[in-house]
């Protein structure tokens, strides 16, 4: 049931929204003033501070947001996929996948169009081999599948390790910096605007059937829900918000296995309200963690994994009391 508190929490959620895109367009190396900016946004110039707003800022900040709203809405979804609440979107190995993919388009020193298929490209690669190894025969089971994902992991891990040891030093550090998530290249198109807006459509469209898995297989089957093809469509939805997020911005941790669990706290449980605060929250995340990532050891800047990390952790931490106190 939808109460005046979900729609209060929405509300709130599109003001934090906008607060991290504001605070994001006014950091950097450069500090712009609010006048200046609203300025700028309003009528385009030619000055710098126009340069810097179309040609960085606003790129940046709408791959970060869109990436925390697809790796929120995955973590959502995988954590109703296999019923395990520290599931997150890396957890079946896409992003170890896409890892080795764009490590070795580095190490071949290819360009950025080919870095993003090859990253792409080896997601693409390891959601079929897990899918293809946990689905064998049509033995089907949510043990099964995170089995399988948590070995292919492992395996990519260990193909990663190769690939840095393997490496020059420059090579090394471009792949530990796209390793802990990066934005600075990053760039979203309209495709990316299209996947985000139809895996809310569709998740809004399938909501109740996620909030009846949600407690239980046994309980789902008994309302009818038919338990196999609701599977493969939350997996291959999850895997490819996953995918598509790793090739914008690298393994960014964190993200898809907070935010939810933050909602679910602040009492957004039916995912007619957690899918949609979930992108809301899980993009103003990323594009706050971005924004510091660029400012707190101006003008170098952090890889944004490390401060969602940084963040995550404690916040986790936080979380698990207050759920272990109840």
């Amino acid at each position: 049931m939808i109460s005046s508190r979900h729609y209060l929490l929405i509300g709130i959620l599109f003001v934090l929204t906008g607060i991290s895109i504001l605070f994001s367009l006014l950091s950097g190396s450069i500090d712009l003033e609010l006048s200046v900016v609203l300025s700028e946004l309003i009528e385009p110039g030619s000055a710098l501070e126009n340069q810097i707003l179309r040609e960085i800022r606003i790129p940046r900040t709408l791959a970060a947001f869109t990436t925390g709203g697809l790796l929120a809405m995955s973590g959502v979804v995988m954590q109703v996929l296999l019923r395990n609440p520290l599931a997150d979107p890396y957890i079946l190995g896409i992003s170890g996948g896409a890892a080795v993919g764009a490590l070795s388009a580095i190490l071949l020193g290819a360009g950025s169009v080919f870095f993003t298929n090859a990253a792409f490209a080896g997601a693409l690669f390891s959601i079929l081999l897990v899918f293809g190894i946990a689905n064998k025969f049509g033995q089907w089971s949510v043990t099964r599948l995170l089995l399988t994902g948590v070995v292919i992991s492992a395996g990519w891990g260990a193909v990663i390790n190769i690939l840095l040891t393997t490496s020059s030093t420059n090579n090394v550090q471009s792949m530990l910096f796209w390793l802990m998530g990066d934005l600075s290249q990053s760039q979203v198109y309209l495709g990316h605007y299209i996947l985000l807006a139809a895996g809310l459509a569709g998740g809004l469209i399938i909501s109740r059937s996620l909030n009846v898995l949600s407690r239980g297989e046994l309980f789902a089957q008994g309302l009818g829900v038919n338990l196999g093809m609701l599977r493969i469509t939350l997996y291959f939805a999850a895997s490819v918000f996953t995918a598509t997020a790793v090739t914008i911005a690298g393994s960014v941790g964190f993200v898809g296995l907070v935010i939810p669990h933050i909602l679910r706290l602040l009492g957004a449980r039916d995912h007619r309200i957690l899918l949609p605060c979930s992108i809301l929250l899980g993009g103003s995340f990323l594009v706050i963690a971005d924004s510091l990532a660029r400012t707190l050891i101006a003008p170098q800047q952090l890889p944004v994994g490390v401060v969602t990390a940084v963040i995550g952790v404690p916040s986790f931490i936080i979380i698990l009391r207050s759920t272990m106190t109840k």
